[in-house]
């Protein structure tokens, strides 16, 4: 059966009177339309007829309003009408809803619904404001005026209820009442928009942090006597992750085993990558891996994760004696950990053998290097960007002599644990002039016997 041909109208300019009630309403602050000044293109539009196409804001466009009511003799309900500029609102009819779907174009501000019009597929007896409901996720994003029966409020409060911006009653109708309702139902439709987006978006935030602290290190030390202090500063804006990535695990024979890292780049895939090197590593370290095993598989894992060839990874690892006093490092490509004590200026550890970062080199080997810790001491992992902040105005960095300095100081003053975070990675904010722009992350292991 052929589909009607759905009828498009303009209602012309009324006459004096209705003009003048319609610009006296023109002051209030829920008209506060204004007038486009520039003509738009003409487009055919899915009917065949000829449209403005324009965009969907009525502050700065003619309103156009699809009118969807069953009028088989053709006699039109809607009374002529103007917008606040004096222009005439145009208005297209739609007979069916699958006119109406037909019609629904861009440049459509408002859809004038009658609730007497049958929803497709439904008897008279099913939901009386299924046609609503249809027409609602039809057109998410357009005003909605639902019209009723004269006495029948309650249908229309339900109507508004469900998501319409307003009602009307059929034989009320006249042209300044319904224009001032069309622009009242776009601009609190516009206005529901925008804090539905706005709620959707701190959802996002929140959930993003939530999964982002999710994906922060919980350290596995139960049942050792070594104290652990971290402090992570990623320099994405807004982020709680970045490329860093640290962890710290006790394995069942009482070894402690440290680790930090830092993916080159500062995006979420980098971080994202921090992670999975991260969780690989104390799967393969609970597992019974270590030294040059470890970071060979690691290096297998990051070159199958990597979104390009040119990612790596720089890491330092440390595994702990039961005992407390020794401990062997790998270094790949990493700065090598600090280590204070009392009696005992901090000092580096020896990065001699420092080997390559992970994913420059297939085969490359990684040697372990036994360190002597002593009875009382602090051991420092940190990333690059603890000491490639600037010092002063000048070109200058930190560098790991500056660090060193730095913290034997403040470990003279006698800062440990977190306060000596804390203090070290505010002072090299202050000494940079500002928030660093790379990922931060430190964490600091304790031993007092």
């Amino acid at each position: 059966m052929p589909v009607p041909i759905p009828r498009q109208r303009a209602i012309p300019a009324v006459e004096s009177g209705q003009a003048q009630a319609a610009s006296a309403c023109g002051g209030s602050a829920e008209d506060s339309l204004t007038d486009a000044s520039a003509q738009t293109p003409r487009t055919p539009d899915t009917a065949g007829n000829t449209t403005d196409k324009v965009e969907h804001h009525p502050a700065h466009t003619n309103l156009t309003l699809l009118l969807i009511e069953d009028d088989p003799a053709g006699s039109p309900i809607v009374p002529d009408m103007l917008d606040q500029a004096g222009k005439p609102i145009r208005v297209r009819t739609a007979r069916n809803l699958t006119e109406a779907e037909r019609l629904l174009t861009d440049d459509v501000h408002c859809i004038l619904l009658d609730l007497a019009l049958s929803a497709p597929g439904r008897s008279d007896s099913d939901d009386e404001l299924a046609v609503l409901r249809h027409v609602l996720e039809l057109a998410p994003r357009h005003a909605v005026l639902a019209l009723t029966a004269s006495g029948d409020a309650e249908r229309g409060a339900e109507a508004v209820r469900v998501g319409a911006q307003d009602y009307l009653f059929r034989d009320e109708l006249d042209g300044r009442l319904l224009s001032r309702a069309i622009r009242y139902a776009v601009e609190r439709k516009r206005s529901e928009s925008a804090e539905r987006r706005l709620a959707e978006g701190k959802l996002r935030a929140q959930e993003n942090r939530r999964l982002e602290r999710g994906l922060l290190p919980t350290p596995l030390l139960e049942g050792s006597s070594l104290r652990f202090a971290a402090r992570y500063r990623p320099g994405r804006s807004r982020a709680l992750l970045g490329g860093d990535f640290y962890d710290v695990v006790r394995t069942p024979d009482g070894t402690v085993h440290a680790m930090i890292g830092d993916v080159c780049g500062h995006g979420p895939d980098e971080a994202a990558l921090g992670v999975e090197l991260r969780i690989a590593w104390r799967a393969l370290t609970l597992a019974g891996l270590c030294g040059d095993q470890l970071l060979g598989t690691l290096q297998q894992v990051l070159e199958h994760e990597r979104a390009d060839d040119e990612i790596f990874a720089t890491l330092c690892t440390v595994d702990i004696a039961p005992d407390g006093r020794r401990a062997g490092l790998c270094l790949a490509g990493h700065p090598s950990p600090l280590l204070a004590g009392p009696g005992r200026p901090a000092r580096l550890l020896p990065y001699d053998n420092n080997g390559p970062a992970l994913g420059l080199l297939p085969g490359a080997r990684w040697p372990r290097m036994q360190v002597e810790l002593g009875a009382e001491w602090s051991l420092m992992l940190y990333t690059d960007g603890l000491i490639e902040g600037r010092v002063g105005e000048g070109g200058e960095r930190l560098g790991q002599e500056g660090m060193t300095e730095m913290v034997r100081r403040q470990f003279a003053e006698g800062l440990r644990g977190e306060r000596l975070l804390q203090a070290a990675v505010n002072e090299v904010r202050d000494l940079n002039g500002g928030e660093l722009t790379d990922d931060v992350a430190v964490l600091l292991l304790d031993r007092v016997p």
